[in-house]
């Protein structure tokens, strides 16, 4: 492991949140989107996240790592975003016949976004962010001890 590759791995955190909380800032802000581009309600979005691999490191590559040593694949840099889908829950349902985006039946198709979850996912997700930064901080911290016993 890399002097600096643990900020690498919560850097790579905080653009996973910030991609998660421009996501669901944009599922409220469709919240009670009848008609999209596509035709029918809005659908709720949500990001994929996946653990990123890092390149292998060769056995004894490290001597200050201990996991190198023993395990040449040890090595993960961080999360990554696989993608973002659409949640297939099914629409709201509102009966209101007056209204001009009403069905057949006199329905009318809302997003499958729920205000309160979506609020939920963003405090974690912001919560989150923030766990990110203080442990880049931290690591900061703890290499400006480390320069300084080195300087000694």
């Amino acid at each position: 492991m890399g002097f600096y590759d643990s900020i690498e791995i919560s850097a790579s955190g905080l653009s996973a949140q910030r991609l998660a909380m421009d996501v669901i800032a944009n599922n409220i802000a469709n919240a009670n989107t009848t008609r999209t581009p596509q035709g029918g309600a809005f659908k709720r979005q949500l990001v994929v996240f996946a653990q990123k691999q890092g390149a292998p490191t060769a056995p004894g590559s490290d001597p200050f790592n201990p996991f190198t040593a023993s395990n040449p694949v040890a090595t993960t840099d961080g999360v990554q975003a696989l993608g973002i889908v659409q949640d297939q829950s099914p629409d709201r349902l509102s009966y209101d016949p007056t209204n001009p985006e009403a069905d057949a039946r006199g329905y009318v198709h809302y997003p499958n976004v729920s205000v309160v979850k979506e609020m939920v996912d963003m405090m974690a997700a912001s919560r989150a962010y923030e766990a990110n930064v203080t442990a880049i901080q931290e690591s900061r911290a703890m290499d400006d001890a480390t320069m300084k016993v080195l300087q000694s």
